[in-house]
């Protein structure tokens, strides 16, 4: 008796879960059946513009490519310049097997020396093929990330100061001024031959490619950082600045609990513009220096002349198009991390 009451009382709560489920999926229904609209459009401002915007752009492109004769043949429209895409992708791929055999090679021939004498020598010599174009696309990603990463550690420090500080303010602002609108053509030289006068090595942990190309990014994209930094520091909400003078906060706490919190906007603003301006310094470096990455990859193509360089070319074109607009997406994804006020809408 005990255990079939017991079965009907569970019985009921099992039935009164399921009714409670129902029921919220009942609500959820009318709630998405009464703003459907409102759904159908946001959905299509958010994703159906931009598609449609671009098949625009690649209606005009398609149409207007044939029209144009260069010295390297017709303007490639849409379709070669994704088939130029994938043999790159191919020779990749055909480039990281060559390099596996390579090195499975010295593995047996090193084996094999060992197996004659255990004592003897062996060494594993580096893979020397020409870099792919997904390799240079590496290269230039951590390139710019070194060169970036310096900069704003030169540059946010210096903000800091500069917009707690007139004087500091007063005493490097000329200099600001000076070298913000200096072009990378200018110091790529002045770096190249600095750094080949105090950067010798006989085994360099970098190469001095990667070194140059490195410092010219640091020193022409730190001036945006520095100068929106100060700004948003001299601009701080003067009740909370009297907050921290209440409190007696010591120097070091009032830059980290008052001055960076309130001036990350601002501070934010300028990293993601001094990292655009460092991907499209780099880009002119790799180029005009011949250092490894996507610049050098364009320049080669231009050199090489074949039917199929404009469209290589175009394709680098893209690629450092996209990867700008992505690494844009990752600083505003590292903004809303950071920032205090999660409901502010950052674009």
């Amino acid at each position: 008796m005990n255990t079939r009451v017991a079965s009907m009382f569970n019985g009921f709560k099992l039935n009164k879960i399921d009714f409670n489920v129902l029921s919220k999926i009942s609500s959820l229904m009318t709630h998405i059946k009464e703003n459907w609209d409102d759904y159908v459009r946001n959905s299509m401002r958010a994703v159906g513009v931009p598609i449609a915007a671009f098949l625009v752009f690649l209606g005009i492109w398609a149409a207007s490519a044939s029209q144009i004769q260069t010295s390297l043949g017709v303007v490639p429209g849409p379709s070669a310049v994704w088939t130029q895409f994938m043999v790159l992708v191919d020779e990749h791929k055909e480039e990281a097997i060559k390099e596996e055999k390579f090195y499975e090679r010295q593995e047996k021939r090193n084996a094999k020396k060992l197996a004659k004498n255990p004592d003897a020598k062996v060494k594993i010599r580096q893979y020397t093929g020409k870099p792919t174009f997904i390799d240079q696309i590496f290269t230039s990603l951590i390139t710019v990330t070194v060169g970036f990463l310096f900069a704003s550690i030169i540059a946010i420090p210096l903000g800091i100061l500069c917009g707690m500080s007139s004087t500091m303010y007063r005493a490097l602002n000329p200099l600001i001024q000076i070298f913000k609108p200096v072009s990378p053509l200018a110091w790529l030289p002045i770096v190249t031959m600095i750094v080949s006068a105090l950067y010798v090595s006989d085994d360099p942990m970098f190469a001095k490619s990667f070194v140059t190309s490195a410092i010219t990014v640091t020193l022409c994209c730190m001036w945006p950082t520095i100068i929106n930094t100060t700004v948003g520091v001299a601009t701080i909400d003067k009740d909370l600045v009297n907050v921290s003078r209440v409190l007696r906060l010591g120097w070091v706490t009032h830059i980290f609990k008052i001055v960076l919190p309130s001036s990350v906007p601002m501070m934010f603003a300028g990293l993601r513009v001094s990292l655009g301006i460092g991907w499209m310094v780099l880009i002119a470096a790799e180029m005009l220096a011949q250092n490894p990455g996507l610049g050098k990859f364009v320049w080669d193509e231009f050199q090489n002349g074949s039917s199929n360089s404009l469209a290589r070319i175009m394709v680098a074109v893209f690629v450092i198009g996209l990867v700008g607009f992505l690494l844009d997406r990752v600083m505003l994804i590292i903004q809303r991390s950071v920032s205090w006020d999660k409901s502010a809408e950052i674009r």
